[in-house]
């Protein structure tokens, strides 16, 4: 159990090595090859959006073939666009690497089941430290992908050319990877296939719906945030070595806890380690709406990232308790989606407000999502105290 989970933590590391880099970069190459300017996120957006669209074929074919053979497609997929990235970046169009990075979604559909994927290669008293320690795993994305983005960017005669080959190597290295673990054997299903409750039946029930929020809306905020930065940091005179260092410390933000999280939601509760998260994410916004020296976005960017974890990490120990084994792969799915799509929002949104309203609009705008998972937290658990009293 422990060597599987250490080695899916390092293709979570190298899941987030590509994400970063891509975040890092498709911004401003974006912004260098855009029609207009609003349009530079759209790369951003389309990573998202092909992702969104990736879950119902992601879902069929871990159903078909199990967690393995899928994965190993996604990379597949991960290597081939990023070649087909770079190509697009060495003619200088626009529409084909938004196109690729729309294609590329596939694999951040498939990388997103990973941390399910923890959780069933431990037994259930060791199953939020398991997710956990997967998600830990991102600290390789945290060192690496801003310093290879960096190292990389002017290897070739495009700036970035080389960033897009790094991580078609990188992909190749997680195959690797991937090959030697073992995952446990798909449940059994019925004659139909999928088996279990019906879908609305599963996300109709209160905690499958606060795990979704959580989830989704966590994300959607550190996506808004994330994807904007390097670009306001642009805005603001500030190299892109200091962007590296302000996404960098992000990362590490978003996956240094998860060598612990699992043990304050054993001990305190799934609920409250969000509520932490939901005060995080607040901190962000009122450190990113009191200046915009490059202390003020790397301390928030920080804060946005821990948050995050808790957010995330806290939603799928959640999610695990709304749904049977059989009833996986589409529970899982649906929670990806919406995870997807307000990803997709943020992405283009990102972009859009930072370059015609500004860094200060882009955060007061991220308050209400913010908001609606306080109170989403606040309403299970005092419908959960509510069930524990009736009894």
């Amino acid at each position: 159990m422990k060597k599987n989970l250490w080695l899916l933590a390092i293709a979570q590391g190298l899941f987030l090595t590509n994400n970063v880099v891509l975040i890092a970069i498709n911004g401003l190459v974006g912004l260098r090859l855009a029609p207009v300017a609003w349009m530079a996120t759209l790369p951003v957006m389309a990573y998202v959006v092909g992702g969104a669209l990736s879950t119902g074929l992601v879902a069929a074919s871990q159903q078909r073939w199990g967690r393995k053979v899928s994965f190993q497609l996604g990379l597949l997929v991960a290597f081939l666009t990023a070649l087909l990235c770079a190509f697009a970046l060495s003619i200088g169009s626009f529409w084909l690497l938004v196109a690729g990075t729309v294609i590329a979604g596939y694999y951040s559909a498939n990388g997103q089941l990973y941390r399910f994927a923890a959780g069933e290669l431990a037994p259930p008293s060791f199953r939020e430290k398991a997710v956990s320690l997967v998600l830990a795993g991102g600290l390789i994305g945290a060192v690496v992908g801003p310093n290879l983005a960096s190292f990389t960017r002017e290897t070739l005669a495009a700036p970035f050319l080389g960033s897009y080959l790094a991580l078609a190597a990188v992909a190749l290295l997680a195959m690797a990877i991937m090959a030697a673990i073992r995952f446990p054997a798909e449940p059994a299903r019925g004659g139909k296939g999928e088996g279990g409750r019906p879908l609305g039946e599963i996300v109709r029930q209160p905690v499958f719906i606060v795990a979704t929020l959580g989830a989704a809306l966590g994300y959607g905020v550190m996506n808004l945030l994330m994807a904007a930065t390097p670009l306001a940091m642009d805005v603001c005179g500030m190299p892109f070595s200091d962007a590296a260092l302000v996404l960098e410390w992000h990362v590490i933000g978003m996956f240094a806890p998860g060598f612990f999280t699992g043990h304050l939601i054993k001990r305190f509760g799934v609920l409250k380690v969000m509520g932490v998260g939901v005060v995080l994410n607040a901190a962000c916004i009122a450190v990113a709406l009191s200046g915009q020296d490059l202390h003020q976005f790397l301390i928030g960017l920080f804060l946005l990232g821990v948050g995050w974890n808790f957010l995330f990490t806290g939603s799928t120990t959640l999610a695990m308790a709304a749904y049977r084994p059989e009833e996986k792969d589409k529970a899982q799915a649906a929670i990806n989606l919406a995870v997807f799509a307000t990803m997709a929002v943020t992405s283009f949104a990102s972009g859009a407000l930072v370059t015609t309203q500004g860094w200060t609009l882009l955060n007061l705008g991220s308050i209400p999502a913010v908001a609606i998972i306080g109170i989403a937290l606040i309403w299970l658990a005092a419908r959960q105290r509510g069930e524990r009293a009736a009894v």
